[in-house]
């Protein structure tokens, strides 16, 4: 189940296993290894969304029973790119259900006195702009981080971009409208708001801390 906002820039993917695999994650208690293998199961249902809509054509092919036109992927194969650090932990479960998809990185982090992001690395591959791209981070907050991101691939030639996250904010939907309103949003929750320190809640604490075991 989805739901699909009016002007189309935000859905909320509300299938009863994505959210049920999202409730555990929130969880305090979960184990960084349950944590890491959640995210990977979420990853795949919330990839069965973002890449609906991909480019189609048929080939012929001969069947056990005899030759039909089957359909399969048209054009160039997509774009992957991880949102550091715990960009990855949404890749890593893509990636099996789509092995042949390329993939780029963006190193961002948050300043916590000012909540801006600063840039440290950036590797993409070439010819965006003949592929869709899907941008994943597990969290949407203020959408300082996600914008920049977005800016840097739109620099390199991007021009289909979708963004993939866990829970989104309220601030950083608005924020990725305003900035960017032709990237289309797949979240599988949107919660309550940010906190004095620009934190979703009730969110699921830092992703990244949680996925890689680091507080």
């Amino acid at each position: 189940m989805t739901q699909d906002f009016s002007d189309g820039h935000l859905t909320h993917v509300t299938h009863p296993l994505v959210q049920h695999k999202l409730t555990l994650m929130r969880r305090k208690d979960t184990s960084t290894a349950g944590f890491r293998q959640l995210l990977r199961e979420i990853s795949q249902l919330l990839a069965y969304e973002i890449t609906r809509g991909l480019p189609m054509t048929t080939e012929r092919i001969d069947t056990p029973l005899q030759p039909m036109d089957a359909p399969v992927l048209d054009g160039k194969k997509l774009v992957l790119v991880s949102i550091l650090r715990a960009g990855n932990g949404l890749l890593d479960g893509i990636l099996e259900l789509v092995p042949s998809a390329r993939v780029g990185f963006v190193g961002l982090y948050r300043d916590e006195e000012t909540l801006k992001p600063v840039q440290y690395y950036f590797k993409v591959p070439q010819a965006l702009e003949d592929r869709m791209v899907i941008a994943v981070d597990p969290m949407l907050a203020t959408g300082n981080s996600s914008v920049a991101a977005i800016d840097l691939l739109k620099q390199a030639g991007a021009t289909n971009i979708r963004f993939l996250c866990l829970l989104a904010a309220p601030e950083g939907i608005a924020r990725m409208k305003e900035a960017h309103p032709d990237v289309q949003i797949v979240t599988a929750a949107v919660d309550e708001r940010l906190n004095e320190q620009g934190y979703i809640v009730p969110g699921l604490g830092d992703a990244g801390d949680r996925m890689f075991g680091t507080k």
